[in-house]
């Protein structure tokens, strides 16, 4: 692609903020710390955690960047910048989560295979960009199109990222046409994160973004669309960011088995406590996110200090001093929110929290129940132990 550098380019790395706990060095893998990611509704770009299966990419010349659409379509395209800039902008504030977050907590039950990730591997963001709908007018794809005339059902986004698992090849992923070309679906072509332009991390000058499914599906540094009769063969896509039950294990394991994972599931945790703390008093304030995934808003947020025997209901919120009302016009259909609860804690107690969305779906209570060799969507109870005394005894 013109304004691409080589390989060589690809070892410059861009500057991060030293917040970032580095979980993979090569290729980059980070997340903020649990304090740094609550500080805001919307996650600064430098909080916001990176997620890497390559090196990244450096486009240096968007003026000859161009994005290429292709396949079961009549007229093939390119697409450069200035056509995607001329389409109407639409922001969109939403919640990407890697699909591998609290993974961590997932390895100490039974090992799984993947980078460990404890429970920050999600950000909140602002995107701007063109509607993926709009986009695929242009190539004769009208709205809520669920085939086209020559037989497409599923939309390819391939990256200019190379990396391993594609033995050198690009990443690539794919959603429904159905899902892509519904304007109220909300996905993107992003070139703006948080008002401005997207940085090397997050996908400059050009991504995708997937609101309430598995960041793996919103592919950064695009490179290609195809309009294609199945979903994309990629390994990502075939061969990981599946769900299977404790019982699979790497000698039994088949693929073919699972589809691939889209939407997350309902999430929360605690993030104004690290696993283990020591406070000075027993008043404290319980503060983390909820969030799930299709667009489903969340219910209600369940905290116990008693490791899930009693429970007191948090206060949700996406905006300070703004009511949060779950599926309500006034909140964000894709974004987290907040919770908050106040407690009286004994000497010693175990902090728990759940998250319930507008369809009633909660989080398991155990790790064990949902444990997977790929320790994908841990989504179990949130557990943190908090000690009444002094940090030294």
């Amino acid at each position: 692609m013109p304004g691409i550098r080589g390989p060589s380019d690809y070892s410059r790395e861009p500057p991060r903020h030293p917040c970032l706990k580095i979980n993979a060095k090569e290729p980059f893998n980070a997340e903020p710390t649990r304090s740094a990611l609550i500080s805001s509704y919307v996650t600064p770009v430098d909080f916001f955690y990176k997620r890497n299966h390559g090196p990244i990419p450096v486009v240096d010349d968007t003026e000859r960047y161009s994005v290429s659409l292709s396949g079961l379509i009549k007229n093939s395209k390119d697409l450069f910048m200035k056509d995607i800039c001329k389409l109407p902008k639409y922001t969109v504030t939403a919640t990407l989560q890697c699909a591998g977050n609290r993974r961590t907590a997932m390895s100490k039950s039974r090992t799984v295979k993947g980078v460990g990730w404890d429970i920050a591997a999600l950000g909140n963001a602002v995107w701007g960009g063109a509607k993926l709908a709009d986009v695929l007018e242009l190539v004769g794809i009208p709205y809520l199109t669920s085939i086209t005339q020559s037989g497409g059902k599923h939309v390819e986004f391939v990256s200019i990222d190379k990396c391993k698992e594609e033995n050198g090849g690009p990443y690539k992923a794919s959603i429904p046409l159905s899902q892509a070309t519904n304007p109220e679906a909300d996905v993107l072509l992003a070139y703006e994160m948080n008002g401005e332009p997207l940085n090397r991390d997050h996908g400059y000058p050009l991504r995708v973004v997937v609101p309430g499914v598995i960041g793996a599906r919103s592919v950064k540094w695009l490179d290609s669309i195809n309009i294609i009769a199945e979903e994309c063969q990629g390994f990502f896509m075939q061969k990981d960011y599946k769900m299977f039950p404790p019982t699979v294990n790497w000698d039994n394991i088949n693929w073919s088995t699972r589809r691939p994972q889209m939407d997350f599931p309902v999430q929360s945790a605690i993030c104004s406590l690290e696993d283990v703390s020591v406070v000075k008093h027993g008043k404290i304030t319980i503060k983390g996110y909820a969030v799930s995934g299709g667009g489903r808003g969340i219910e209600r947020v369940d905290v116990s200090i008693d490791g899930g025997k009693t429970w007191e209901e948090a206060t949700r919120y996406q905006r300070t001093g703004v009511p949060y009302i779950a599926d309500d016009s006034s909140s964000d259909r894709w974004a987290w929110v907040f919770f908050e609860a106040e407690a009286n804690i004994p000497q010693s107690a175990e902090i728990v929290a759940k998250a319930v969305d507008i369809s009633a779906n909660v989080q398991p209570e155990s790790i064990d129940s949902v444990w997977n060799l790929r320790g994908i969507l841990n989504t179990s109870w949130h557990r943190v132990q908090v000690r009444v005394g002094q940090a030294n005894l």
